[in-house]
């Protein structure tokens, strides 16, 4: 991996790259993949800079100021925690198990107060710290610490252990390391940890903490072991520092704790700790240490564990090779593609024990065990994604799910650890398991997942049950739209009823979906009425509503349980209000009926006017003119979900909406709105538009940079558009390439479909079914700096039918 020195976002080695040649077949070395960890940690993007393994359970990250853990603009670093998400929006991500190396006198009035609590809060001892010379590589992390006589920390890490090291300053002869336990990322509550100096090497305990949204508590055991013996020791707690102490030392709620730990430097100025957690117990995080952070009997060296983590993160990276494109496209795509393989994460301990949703312990044999499911965003493209990448992967993610239902009672739609948060709104978990089931990840549990998803489809979780599922089902298997109702008990943040318009329109996709996966599975009658239910998106939509500022009438509108229209307290309603809708208006909802085009397009007053309005809200022209418009037209800001008429390329709601050019006949305007957005994605900290949501963005940049993109849930459809690289080689199973070829693409240019061909054979159509994706061995893109707008893809007879029409 490349280094980048992040004050220019450039280096000799990026710079080197430029002159590689390609290798075999014309793909790009191994050696020409940059990651740069830093795009996304800066305006919301909530990424962390830090290392990580593929999927890994543990990560080793800066924390700054910012809830999601790091922000590049934040001066000062409290410590490098051990546990993080990718790119979430929620408060309190992790952050457990804060570790900063520190020098100076720790003791009665020294620069750490051991009669002083406060002494030991890592809001005073943060460290000031310097982004040049900063690396932030896939598998490795630096800093220089310019506090306490310049300290430099690095990170690396694999799936269940990490490796930390840090040089002190030459002369510096007894060097400190906090261990603070007491204190995660900012806004993440410590409800109480313990922690026990183990001997001279090795430091033990557990943090319980209350996460994500206000959500469960759930605990994390750890293990750190040093290279070299410690000469002094110490616990704090809230009532000073207590030298000498080993505990076991407990406290409660937000209450000061940890451990500080000194090494006598004179035989070197570097000391390196290797550590392993566990949502298990303690054995689990001791277990998980043996085997990946020793060798020998002894720790694992840095240097020999960022060597085995890099290999890995080239192997995984090197299964897509792009050719064509600047040293800033090439870093901007491969590290898209690192954030979409950060999760979801390895449940799992090396023994293949994991923590269920009844918190009891259950072991994964001969498979790997997932947590953490962001399933209303990633159901939209990162799911797919991993699908086709990673189709192991996939089939135990799969698995993973199923588990959560068979243990916890329900399926899941926002699962954190091992519990359900219930976090946002819908049915997302019916379009992400159909999906896998379309793509093969259920085979064998086939039955299962119809019998899960049914019970999900058409019922409601008991009372006792903390998963929430559809909330807003008696309603709208009832009536055929969940009501919008504010005051409506929620077991979580989030409810379906406080959002019943958008609610709908989700439970209606999801509908669609399941009736393909019914349909091909013998289930007639459902079927059947799942195809009717899947209608259910034209009962909120009012042909009335008139949006004022264009004149432009129907739009989604909120219902009330009695079936009456919602309106504002002065008797109208405004399509661009977020009343009714999760994280946007009936201007972005409007579009979430992938599952009915035709349809859609009649509401809108025909396919004319329905094109029409598109073009109104992606701003068209004026992308046809400048495609660096969207910073005036699109993004308001990274929360900016409301109020808003134009297309949001900060949220999921509308993420597909640029595809429905193409599936209503005019497809080089995807792609005017594709390379438009792509604009948006840069290499630097900026450079993720709004969330990330654990690789949901980055997904579906790599579809729109790759040339394809999953249409509507369910169908195995993946529609083709023009690419942003000259080519592409996509490794799939069975040791089989595709291709992808389009000679004349130019990223920063706009170049439109002329002809596809798929294995020498024309390809009129507009899409592909996942049968074909798989068995392509070249797909190729003519393309020409015009559109032919009578051309490919403008004729009827080559755009899809609904999904329920496309079962295998």
């Amino acid at each position: 991996m490349f280094m980048f020195s992040h004050s220019r976002f450039v280096s000799l080695s990026t710079l080197l790259a430029a002159f590689m040649l390609p290798a075999a077949h014309g793909a790009a070395p191994l050696d020409a993949t940059p990651v740069n960890t830093f795009i996304g940690t800066q305006d919301e993007g909530n990424t962390f800079p830090g290392a990580s393994a593929p999927f890994g359970m543990i990560q080793v990250s800066p924390t700054s100021e910012h809830y999601a853990g790091y922000r590049y603009s934040d001066a000062r670093i409290r410590g490098f925690g051990h546990s993080y998400i990718s790119g979430a929006g929620c408060w309190e991500q992790g952050g457990q198990l804060q570790v900063l190396p520190v020098t100076g006198l720790i003791g009665p009035g020294g620069d750490f107060d051991t009669g002083k609590a406060a002494s030991f809060d890592y809001k005073r001892y943060a460290a000031t710290y310097s982004h040049d010379g900063e690396v932030g590589q896939a598998g490795y992390y630096k800093v220089q610490l310019s506090s306490y006589g310049g300290i430099t920390a690095e990170a690396t890490a694999l799936t269940r252990a990490a490796a930390e090291r840090y040089t002190f300053a030459a002369g510096t002869t007894t060097g400190h390391v906090l261990l603070n336990v007491g204190q995660a990322n900012e806004r993440h509550s410590v409800v109480g940890s313990e922690v026990q100096v183990l001997d001279d090497r090795s430091v033990e305990g557990k943090i319980t903490t209350k996460s994500f949204c206000g959500g469960a508590q759930y605990t994390t055991w750890f293990r750190i072991t040093f290279d070299q013996p410690f000469v002094t020791h110490g616990v704090w707690d809230d009532r000073g520092g207590w030298p000498g102490a080993r505990g076991p030392s407990q406290q409660g709620e937000a209450r000061p704790h940890g451990v500080w730990l000194s090494f006598d430097l004179k035989r070197g100025t570097a000391v390196t700790a290797v550590s392993a957690i566990s949502h298990v117990d303690i054995e689990g995080a001791r277990a998980n240490l043996k085997a990946e952070g020793m060798a020998g009997g002894q720790v694992l060296g840095f240097d020999a564990m960022r060597k085995q983590a890099q290999a890995t993160w080239q192997r995984e990276l090197n299964s897509v090779r792009i050719l064509g494109g600047s040293n800033d496209d090439r870093t901007v795509f491969y590290t898209a593609l690192y954030h979409a393989l950060l999760q979801p994460m390895t449940g799992n301990d090396v023994d293949g024990r994991y923590r269920g949703y009844d918190n009891a312990i259950h072991t994964a044999r001969d498979w790997t065990y997932y947590e953490y499911f962001s399933l209303w965003d990633t159901y939209r493209a990162q799911n797919q994604l991993l699908a086709l990448l990673r189709p192991q992967r996939a089939r135990d993610i799969a698995n993973s799910v199923l588990k959560i239902r068979e243990q916890g009672g329900w399926l899941p739609r926002w699962g954190y650890a091992n519990f359900e948060t219930n976090i946002m709104t819908g049915d997302p978990v019916t379009p992400f398991l159909v999906d896998l089931w379309r793509y093969g990840a259920l085979k064998g549990r086939e039955a299962e997942a119809y019998t899960a998803l049914r019970e999900n489809a058409f019922g409601v979780p008991p009372h006792g049950i903390r998963a929430q599922g559809r909330a807003g089902n008696l309603n709208y298997l009832s009536k055929g739209y969940v009501q919008y109702d504010r005051s409506f008990i929620s077991k979580g943040m989030d409810v379906d009823p406080h959002h019943g318009a958008s609610s709908t329109l989700e439970y209606a996709l999801a509908d669609s979906a399941l009736a393909v996966m019914a349909k091909s599975l013998g289930h007639a009658d459902d079927a059947k009425l799942l195809e009717q239910r899947a209608l259910n998106w034209r009962n909120v939509w009012d042909a009335s509503v008139v949006d004022a500022p264009t004149g432009l009438r129907g739009f989604p509108r909120p219902r009330q349980i009695d079936g009456g229209w919602f309106s504002d307290v002065d008797g109208t309603y405004d399509p661009r209000s977020e009343r009714g809708f999760h994280e946007g208006t009936a201007w972005q909802y409007q579009w979430l009926v992938g599952q009915d085009v035709p349809g859609l397009a009649a509401a809108m007053g025909g396919q004319k006017q329905a094109l029409q309005r598109l073009d109104l809200f992606f701003d068209h022209d004026a992308l046809v003119t400048d495609p660096g418009a969207v910073r005036k037209s699109w993004v308001v800001g990274p929360y900016s979900y409301y109020s808003q008429f134009r297309y949001n390329p900060n949220n999921e709601p509308d993420l597909h909406a640029p595809w429905m050019y193409t599936l209503m006949g005019q497809p080089w305007k995807t792609t005017t709105v594709l390379r438009a957005a792509e604009t948006l994605f840069g290499n630097g900290p900026g450079g993720v538009t709004g969330n990330d949501d654990l690789g949901t963005m980055s997904a579906w940049y790599l579809f729109s940079a790759l040339g394809i993109y999953p249409d509507a849930p369910g169908s195995g459809r993946f529609l083709l558009h023009a690419p942003r690289f000259a080519r592409a080689e996509i490794d799939l199973p069975k040791g089989r390439t595709l291709r992808i070829e389009a000679p004349a693409a130019k990223p920063g240019e706009r170049s439109y479909v002329q002809s596809v061909s798929v294995d020498g054979r024309a390809q009129s159509r507009v899409w592909l079914d996942w049968e074909q994706l798989q068995a392509a061995g070249k797909l190729e893109f003519r393309l020409s700096p015009q559109p032919d707008t009578a051309g490919w893809g403008t004729h009827g007879r080559d755009l899809p039918r609904p999904p329920a029409d496309a079962a295998p």
